[in-house]
C-alpha cells in the first residue's frame, strides 16, 4: 500500500501559514504589502486590541474585479509574475501567492474591493468561501481578518502579549512609511493613532513624522552612485546611538531586507565613531537592477541574496565614513538622545521581547541616556517648525582646529575646564589623549619604511601550547610589524626587536596586547581593521586614566594636540571628547537670557 500522498490544499495552506503567517505583524506585512503593490496613496490599519481580536486593512489601490476577488485566495494564485523568467526582474514586493491563501486558512476575512467598474464582497473562514456579493463602490480595497489561527490552538497558545504583537505592528508600519515616504500611512490600535505620516514624499519630514525632532535634525543626508548600485537615505550622528541594530533600516528597491553583510558594513563606517555596543541609527535605500539580487529566499522576502555584495558594501562603508567625517562636530549640552520611541506609544509596561533574527520588526527593549549631558528643560515647539530643517548651518571638521581655547582648571580629576570668547568646553582627559595616541599609532601602522630598537634584553614570553602553535602559524603578522621573535624552548619565545613607535617603557606590555590581538584573528584576515585594533588598543592604555590629576602644562599640550587630530571630537571608542557650552548657553541655565 502506497504511504506517499499528495496533502489537500486545506493542509497545504495550513502548513503555509506556518512559514508565512507567524503573530499578527506577519498579517498586517502581507496585507499591507498588498496594497503597495496595487497602487495606494492611502494606507490605513486599525487594530482591535493589537489586531488579536481583528485588524482592517483599507487602501485606495486598485481594486479588484470580481473573478480576480475569488482567485486571490487560491494558492500561488498572484497577478505578479506569469513565467519563470519574471523570478529574475520581480520588482513588486509580493510574488509567491501565498499569502492571501494562508491567511484565509486560519482566519476568517471579510473584504470588500472595488476597481472603478465592479464591486465585490467576499467572506471567508478557514480558507472556505461563504458568500460573495456585491458592495459600496468605494475605490479600493478593505480587508478584514479576524479569529486568528482559530483552527490552529497550538500557533495561538504562542502568540505573544497584546503589548508585543501592537509593538511589532507598529515597528514594521515605521519601517513601510520610511521606505514609502510618497504614501500617506496610518495605524489605529482600539481608535487610537500610533502612527500617521502625510505621504509628502520627502524622506526626512518622514523621519521626523516617525521619530519626532530630536532624531530628524541630527541625521546626515547621503547618497553615491555607480554602474551596479544607487545608495540614497539618512544616517544619524555618532552621538545618537541604540543599543541593538533594529534602527539600523536597509531596503533594497522600496523592499524591507536583512542582511548581515551590509549591517556590518554600516558598524565599519562608525566603527571608531561609537561604543562596540552601540548601534546607529540609519535609514539606507540601495537601488539595483532586479537581476544581481535574488529575495526568493524565504517567504517573509526579508532576507536576501546579491551577486556583487562584496561592492554594495564598500560603497555603504566609503560613502557613510565620508559623511561622517565631513559633519563632525563638537557636542553640545543641550543634544541629548532621548526620542519618543515606539515603547512609550504602545504601553508604559516592559515589553519582554524575545531577541530572533527571524522577527520581523524591533525587538530588544530601548537603552537610553546613551551620553551624559546636562538636562534642561526645552519648550515644545509647533510642528511648522519642521520648515527650518534644511536651513541649519552644519559644522565641519575645521571648527575646532580654529579654536584657540585656554585651559582654566581640572574638574574631578577627569575633565579638562577650557575657556575661549565664544564660551566655555569640558573635555575627558582620557578621551582626549586616546585619540591623539590613536592617530599617532594609526599614522606609524601606515608608514612603509620603520625603524626597528634591538634589545639589549630580549622579552620572553611563555605561552599555553594551544596559543603558542596558533601564534606560529600568524608569525608572518608579527614579522610586518616589525616586531622579530624566536622559539625559545617548550611554548616560549623571545622578542628580539620591535618598531621604534612602541611607547618606551611600555615595550613588553605593548608586545603582548598585539600578540593578544593576533591570537583572535580569524581565518579571513582584515589588515586595515587588525591595525585598527592595534592602534586602539595601544591608544587606550597609554593614554593618561580618569581621576588622575595633571598640571597646566599638560592640559595645554593635550589641547594643542587634540586640534591637529584628524577627527577631533570623539574618542576611537566613539565616546565625545569635547563638550561645548556657548555663552548663551550658559546665561539660558542661569536665566540670564530668556527665549
Amino acid at each position: 500500500m502506497s504511504k506517499i500522498k499528495v496533502m489537500d490544499e486545506l493542509l497545504a495552506n495550513k502548513i503555509a501559514a506556518g512559514e508565512v503567517i507567524e503573530r499578527i505583524a506577519s498579517v498586517v506585512k502581507e496585507l499591507v504589502e498588498n496594497s503597495i503593490d496595487a497602487g495606494s496613496k492611502h494606507i490605513t490599519v486599525d487594530l482591535v486590541k493589537a489586531g488579536m481580536e481583528s485588524l482592517t486593512v483599507t487602501d485606495d489601490g486598485s481594486g479588484m474585479d470580481r473573478e480576480d476577488a475569488k482567485k486571490a485566495f487560491l494558492r500561488h494564485a498572484t497577478s505578479k509574475i506569469y513565467k519563470e523568467e519574471d523570478l529574475y526582474f520581480i520588482d513588486t514586493l509580493g510574488f509567491r501567492g501565498e499569502a492571501l491563501a494562508s491567511i484565509a486558512s486560519v482566519s476568517e476575512i471579510k473584504m470588500a474591493t472595488f476597481n472603478g467598474k465592479e464591486s465585490t464582497y467576499i467572506h471567508l473562514k478557514g480558507g472556505e468561501i461563504l458568500e460573495v456579493e456585491n458592495c459600496p463602490e468605494r475605490q479600493g480595497t478593505e480587508i478584514e481578518v479576524s479569529n486568528i489561527f482559530y483552527n490552529t490552538p497550538a500557533r495561538l497558545k504562542y502568540l505573544k502579549s497584546e503589548n508585543t504583537e501592537l509593538y511589532n505592528c507598529t515597528a514594521f508600519i515605521e519601517k513601510l512609511a520610511l521606505s514609502k515616504p510618497d504614501i500617506s500611512f496610518t495605524l489605529t490600535n482600539d481608535e487610537k493613532v500610533l502612527v500617521k505620516t502625510s505621504g509628502s514624499n520627502n524622506l526626512l519630514k518622514t523621519i521626523h513624522e516617525i521619530f519626532g525632532m530630536e532624531i530628524s535634525t541630527n541625521m546626515l543626508e547621503f547618497r553615491a552612485v555607480t554602474d551596479d548600485f544607487e545608495i540614497t537615505g539618512y544616517a544619524c550622528k555618532p552621538h545618537i546611538l541604540r543599543a541593538n541594530r533594529n534602527y539600523m533600516m536597509t531596503y533594497i528597491n522600496n523592499r524591507v531586507v536583512r542582511n548581515n553583510d551590509i549591517n556590518n558594513a554600516i558598524n565599519d563606517a562608525y566603527y571608531t565613531y561609537k561604543p562596540v555596543n552601540k548601534y546607529p541609527i540609519i535609514v539606507l535605500k540601495i537601488e539595483m537592477d532586479p537581476t544581481i539580487v535574488d529575495v526568493n529566499i524565504h517567504p517573509t522576502k526579508q532576507d536576501v541574496k546579491i551577486s556583487k555584495i562584496k561592492d554594495l558594501c564598500e560603497l555603504i562603508t566609503n560613502t557613510l565614513k565620508d559623511a561622517l567625517y565631513q559633519n563632525l562636530l563638537i557636542m553640545k549640552p543641550m543634544e541629548t538622545t532621548e526620542f519618543a520611541s515606539i515603547e512609550s506609544r504602545v504601553s508604559e509596561e516592559h515589553l519582554p521581547f524575545e531577541n530572533s533574527d527571524n522577527d520581523l520588526p524591533f525587538k530588544e527593549e530601548e537603552q537610553r541616556n546613551e551620553i551624559i549631558t546636562p538636562v534642561i528643560q526645552k519648550e515644545e515647539k509647533n510642528e511648522q517648525i519642521f520648515m527650518d530643517l534644511g536651513t541649519q548651518s552644519t559644522e565641519h571638521n575645521a571648527e575646532l582646529k580654529s579654536l584657540k581655547l585656554y585651559p582654566v582648571g581640572l574638574a574631578h580629576g577627569t575633565y579638562i575646564i577650557a575657556e575661549n570668547e565664544d564660551g566655555i568646553y569640558l573635555l575627558d582627559q582620557h578621551a582626549a589623549y586616546e585619540r591623539i595616541n590613536y592617530e599617532r599609532y594609526m599614522k606609524r601602522l601606515k608608514e612603509k619604511d620603520v625603524a626597528k630598537v634591538n634589545m639589549l634584553i630580549p622579552i620572553t614570553i611563555e605561552m599555553s601550547s594551544s596559543d603558542y602553535l596558533k601564534l606560529m602559524t600568524k608569525k608572518d603578522v608579527l614579522e610586518s610589524l616589525n616586531i622579530d621573535i624566536e622559539e625559545f624552548g617548550i611554548n616560549t619565545i623571545v622578542v628580539k626587536s620591535h618598531p621604534t613607535w612602541l611607547k618606551e617603557g611600555y615595550e613588553e606590555e605593548s608586545i603582548r596586547k598585539i600578540i593578544d590581538l593576533i591570537l583572535t584573528l580569524e581565518d579571513k584576515f582584515d589588515r586595515v581593521r587588525f591595525e585598527e585594533k592595534i592602534a586602539i588598543t595601544l591608544a587606550c592604555k597609554m593614554s593618561i586614566k580618569a581621576n588622575h590629576h595633571i598640571s597646566f602644562e599638560e592640559m595645554e599640550y593635550i589641547l594643542d594636540e587634540l586640534v591637529k587630530c584628524d577627527n577631533p571630537y570623539n574618542c576611537p571608542h566613539g565616546r565625545p571628547t569635547i563638550i561645548k557650552f556657548t555663552i548663551y548657553d550658559l546665561e539660558k541655565m542661569f536665566k540670564r537670557a530668556m527665549d
